[in-house]
């Protein structure tokens, strides 16, 4: 029984940090994506650069290394090899950045406002990047890094001050 009640509280804290890593990543994505439309925002409203897809690449790029740093270290707590993460991130956009690129300019093409237009791809990226860094660049390196086990020592440290209560 014991080990079942065990089990049922390690379940509950996977979902538990899952929900916090989505929310972190929420976070992050958010600060990524005003770093993307205010670089955005420069080069096409600002400085006139009426490029969609040149100005959208560019602040995407932006956006991408900004959101990796930050979500490698404080989201998925990674000690993980980064040129290998990053190589894999790379792979995620090799596929994304065409088919946004194109399907955003066709968009604006046919008269579609380019603000709501990178809108509509930095919510299909948010979706999309979170899984793919979940389920593919950091799975199994999750919680490696420094942060991550120094928090595991707290946590254990207090578990232990409580169970001696």
């Amino acid at each position: 029984m014991e080990e079942n009640k065990d089990k049922k509280i390690e379940k509950q804290e996977k979902v538990k940090e899952t929900l916090w890593q989505s929310a972190k990543f929420t976070l992050f994505s958010i600060s990524a994506g005003l770093i993307q439309i205010a670089s955005f925002e420069l080069m096409y409203d600002i400085i006139g650069w009426k490029s969609w897809w040149a100005t959208y690449l560019i602040s995407l790029t932006l956006s991408v290394v900004w959101n990796f740093t930050f979500n490698r270290k404080f989201t998925f707590k990674s000690a993980n090899n980064v040129p290998i993460a990053m190589s894999l991130v790379f792979l995620y956009y090799c596929a994304f950045t065409p088919a946004s690129v194109f399907g955003g300019d066709a968009l604006e093409y046919i008269g579609w406002n380019g603000t709501i237009v990178t809108g509509i791809m930095m919510a299909l990226n948010f979706v999309t990047e979170f899984l793919w860094c979940k389920f593919v660049v950091f799975r199994g390196q999750e919680n490696t890094n420094e942060l991550a086990k120094r928090q595991a020592e707290k946590k254990k440290a207090s578990k232990e001050q409580n169970d001696i209560k």
